[in-house]
Protein backbone atom coordinates (compact mmCIF):
# COMPACT_ATOMS: atom_id res chain seq x y z
CA UNK A 1 0.00 0.00 0.00
CA UNK A 2 1.65 3.12 -0.55
CA UNK A 3 0.46 6.45 1.61
CA UNK A 4 1.38 9.88 0.57
CA UNK A 5 3.68 12.26 2.99
CA UNK A 6 0.19 13.70 4.95
CA UNK A 7 -0.87 9.31 5.47
CA UNK A 8 -3.09 8.76 3.25
CA UNK A 9 -3.83 5.66 1.00
CA UNK A 10 -2.96 6.23 -2.76
CA UNK A 11 -3.74 2.73 -3.66
CA UNK A 12 -6.84 2.98 -6.12
CA UNK A 13 -10.17 2.24 -5.39
CA UNK A 14 -10.95 -1.03 -6.63
CA UNK A 15 -13.33 -1.58 -9.61
CA UNK A 16 -16.43 -2.25 -7.39
CA UNK A 17 -15.20 1.13 -5.23
CA UNK A 18 -14.83 2.92 -8.35
CA UNK A 19 -18.06 1.75 -9.94
CA UNK A 20 -20.19 2.96 -6.84
CA UNK A 21 -18.38 5.92 -6.38
CA UNK A 22 -19.04 6.89 -9.79
CA UNK A 23 -22.79 6.13 -9.77
CA UNK A 24 -23.23 9.19 -7.27
CA UNK A 25 -22.08 11.61 -9.77
CA UNK A 26 -24.47 13.82 -11.47
CA UNK A 27 -24.15 13.55 -15.61
CA UNK A 28 -22.25 17.10 -15.29
CA UNK A 29 -19.48 15.25 -12.96
CA UNK A 30 -19.07 12.12 -15.07
CA UNK A 31 -18.74 14.60 -18.23
CA UNK A 32 -15.67 16.47 -16.38
CA UNK A 33 -14.45 13.63 -14.00
CA UNK A 34 -14.32 10.88 -15.84
CA UNK A 35 -14.29 11.88 -19.17
CA UNK A 36 -12.43 14.99 -19.37
CA UNK A 37 -14.46 17.65 -20.08
CA UNK A 38 -14.20 21.25 -18.43
CA UNK A 39 -16.96 23.31 -17.31
CA UNK A 40 -17.77 26.87 -18.69
CA UNK A 41 -15.90 29.72 -17.09
CA UNK A 42 -17.54 31.60 -14.40
CA UNK A 43 -19.72 28.82 -13.84
CA UNK A 44 -18.28 26.80 -11.03
CA UNK A 45 -19.65 26.92 -7.25
CA UNK A 46 -16.06 27.34 -5.82
CA UNK A 47 -14.89 30.12 -8.67
CA UNK A 48 -15.80 32.74 -5.78
CA UNK A 49 -15.92 30.13 -2.88
CA UNK A 50 -14.24 32.26 0.38
CA UNK A 51 -14.93 29.65 3.15
CA UNK A 52 -11.72 28.16 4.91
CA UNK A 53 -11.49 24.64 4.49
CA UNK A 54 -9.52 21.52 1.97
CA UNK A 55 -10.84 20.77 -1.56
CA UNK A 56 -11.12 17.08 -2.38
CA UNK A 57 -11.35 15.24 -5.12
CA UNK A 58 -15.07 14.73 -5.95
CA UNK A 59 -14.98 11.43 -7.05
CA UNK A 60 -12.88 9.53 -4.17
CA UNK A 61 -12.02 12.57 -1.64
CA UNK A 62 -8.46 12.67 -1.63
CA UNK A 63 -7.55 15.84 0.22
CA UNK A 64 -6.20 18.45 -2.86
CA UNK A 65 -5.93 22.07 -1.44
CA UNK A 66 -5.94 23.87 1.07
CA UNK A 67 -8.31 27.11 1.00
CA UNK A 68 -5.16 29.23 2.11
CA UNK A 69 -3.53 28.34 -1.15
CA UNK A 70 -6.19 29.72 -3.88
CA UNK A 71 -6.26 33.16 -5.49
CA UNK A 72 -8.44 35.48 -7.88
CA UNK A 73 -6.86 34.50 -11.24
CA UNK A 74 -9.78 36.05 -13.60
CA UNK A 75 -10.01 32.84 -15.72
CA UNK A 76 -13.83 32.26 -14.13
CA UNK A 77 -11.93 28.22 -12.42
CA UNK A 78 -11.11 28.23 -8.67
CA UNK A 79 -7.22 28.43 -9.22
CA UNK A 80 -4.67 27.77 -6.77
CA UNK A 81 -0.70 27.83 -6.30
CA UNK A 82 0.03 24.67 -4.81
CA UNK A 83 -1.64 21.59 -3.72
CA UNK A 84 -1.53 20.15 -0.41
CA UNK A 85 0.51 16.98 -0.94
CA UNK A 86 2.75 16.37 -4.46
CA UNK A 87 1.45 13.09 -4.52
CA UNK A 88 -2.53 13.49 -4.46
CA UNK A 89 -2.13 15.36 -7.50
CA UNK A 90 -0.81 13.93 -10.79
CA UNK A 91 0.58 15.91 -14.06
CA UNK A 92 -0.11 14.14 -17.36
CA UNK A 93 1.20 16.10 -20.99
CA UNK A 94 -2.63 17.00 -22.66
CA UNK A 95 -2.18 17.67 -26.55
CA UNK A 96 -5.63 17.92 -26.87
CA UNK A 97 -7.62 20.70 -28.60
CA UNK A 98 -4.64 21.68 -30.64
CA UNK A 99 -2.52 22.60 -27.77
CA UNK A 100 0.09 21.32 -25.41
CA UNK A 101 -1.08 21.52 -21.66
CA UNK A 102 -0.95 19.56 -18.46
CA UNK A 103 -3.41 18.03 -17.29
CA UNK A 104 -3.82 17.31 -13.60
CA UNK A 105 -5.46 14.37 -12.33
CA UNK A 106 -6.36 12.72 -9.02
CA UNK A 107 -3.04 10.97 -7.45
CA UNK A 108 -5.19 8.08 -6.45
CA UNK A 109 -8.40 7.73 -8.37
CA UNK A 110 -7.07 9.25 -11.57
CA UNK A 111 -9.76 11.55 -12.22
CA UNK A 112 -9.61 14.68 -14.42
CA UNK A 113 -9.69 17.54 -12.33
CA UNK A 114 -8.43 20.40 -14.63
CA UNK A 115 -4.64 22.10 -15.59
CA UNK A 116 -1.96 23.74 -14.09
CA UNK A 117 -0.41 26.83 -15.54
CA UNK A 118 3.46 28.40 -14.93
CA UNK A 119 1.77 31.53 -14.37
CA UNK A 120 0.39 31.43 -11.39
CA UNK A 121 1.57 33.79 -8.31
CA UNK A 122 4.87 33.37 -5.65
CA UNK A 123 5.71 31.47 -3.99
CA UNK A 124 5.28 28.70 -6.68
CA UNK A 125 4.25 30.72 -9.88
CA UNK A 126 1.70 27.98 -10.87
CA UNK A 127 -2.17 27.74 -11.47
CA UNK A 128 -3.72 25.01 -10.64
CA UNK A 129 -6.97 25.81 -13.05
CA UNK A 130 -9.71 23.44 -11.51
CA UNK A 131 -13.10 22.26 -12.22
CA UNK A 132 -15.26 23.00 -9.49
CA UNK A 133 -17.74 20.25 -10.32
CA UNK A 134 -14.45 18.06 -9.75
CA UNK A 135 -14.21 19.11 -6.22
CA UNK A 136 -15.96 19.36 -3.07
CA UNK A 137 -14.97 20.92 0.05
CA UNK A 138 -14.52 20.28 3.45
CA UNK A 139 -15.07 23.05 5.94
CA UNK A 140 -12.20 23.68 8.97
CA UNK A 141 -13.16 21.50 11.56
CA UNK A 142 -14.47 18.97 10.04
CA UNK A 143 -13.63 15.65 9.50
CA UNK A 144 -11.93 14.57 5.91
CA UNK A 145 -14.66 11.84 4.41
CA UNK A 146 -13.44 8.48 4.24
CA UNK A 147 -14.99 7.11 1.32
CA UNK A 148 -13.17 4.22 0.60
CA UNK A 149 -13.07 3.16 4.21
CA UNK A 150 -9.22 2.77 4.37
CA UNK A 151 -8.56 4.74 7.66
CA UNK A 152 -7.14 7.71 6.33
CA UNK A 153 -6.43 10.59 7.90
CA UNK A 154 -9.50 12.76 9.31
CA UNK A 155 -7.97 16.15 9.51
CA UNK A 156 -4.88 17.35 7.71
Amino acid sequence: MARSSLGFDLTPPTEAQYKALAAKLDPEAVRILLNHGTEPPFCGKFDEYEDEGIYTCALCHLPLFRSRAKFHSGSGWPSFYEGIDEDHIRNIQDRSHGMVRTEIRCGRCDAHLGHVFEDGPRPTGLRYCMNSVAMDFVPDGEALPDMLERDDPAQV
